[in-house]
């Protein structure tokens, strides 16, 4: 169906320091959602996903009970979203979601990032026209067109499916997440969801080669030690 995604998550950490950093990512996440929306993710469905999320990516259940706990125990912390856009190595392009208490310090270190990589940090709105916010599904399998048909019989609003190399993947407007998860629970009891979230899908992919292959390597490092940021998307395809 003609557009391809490659999974993007944070490899589980190897080292105490990428375990910690990985937690408090998690955990400043969960307490904004929580916050905003509530604690219980039974009504708050923004937390029962991102719960469900920092479950697989095998975050403690401590880590998301505490954040939970300090969000609806009436803390004090205030953070805000704030998003970056530009182009890094090779003409690729990339968004940046960040939490943060301090937008001033935010900026300098992800626009440092940028500077420090030969890459160009843009305004609002920059690249963002250039992906589809959508809800994605992975899970083994070989048979699209029947997986189609089953989200068509339970009404399920679906943008693509595909299926390579025995995986089939399914994009649905970012909106009907749980309607897509609910439905391929309900028509594929036995199948496990490898990826279940909400991304930034590019609309087109930029190959890069060579030396570019590197500058975007070391330019995402750059973006993940921020402490601030969240979650990078791009549109960056490594040449075979």
């Amino acid at each position: 169906m003609g557009r391809s995604f490659e999974v993007r998550k944070l490899s589980m950490a190897k080292t105490q320091g990428a375990k910690v950093k990985l937690y408090s990512k998690y955990g400043k996440e969960i307490y904004v959602c929580a916050k905003n929306g509530g604690g219980d993710p039974e009504s708050n469905l923004s937390l029962r996903r991102l719960m469900d999320k920092a479950k697989k990516d095998q975050v403690p259940s401590h880590v998301i009970d505490k954040a939970i706990d300090k969000a609806t125990g009436g803390a004090g912390e205030d953070f805000a979203t704030a998003r970056y856009e530009g182009f890094g190595p090779g003409n690729s392009m990339v968004i940046v979601d960040c939490l943060t208490d301090n937008n001033n310090r935010t900026y300098m270190d992800v626009r440092q990032a940028f500077v420090k990589n030969n890459a160009k940090i843009g305004g609002p709105g920059a690249v963002a026209h250039m992906f589809e916010h959508q809800a994605v599904f992975q899970f083994k399998g070989e048979d699209e067109e029947a997986v189609l048909e089953n989200l068509m019989m339970e009404d399920v609003d679906v943008s693509d499916i595909e299926c390579e190399d025995g995986v089939i993947t399914v994009f649905a407007p970012h909106t009907e997440f749980f309607k897509v998860k609910n439905a391929l629970t309900a028509t594929m009891p036995d199948v496990t969801l490898d990826v279940e979230e909400i991304s930034f899908v590019p609309q087109t992919m930029t190959e890069l080669s060579g030396d570019d292959v590197a500058a975007f390597e070391k330019f995402l490092d750059a973006l993940n030690d921020c402490d601030d940021v969240q979650n990078v998307y791009h549109n960056a395809e490594i040449a075979d």
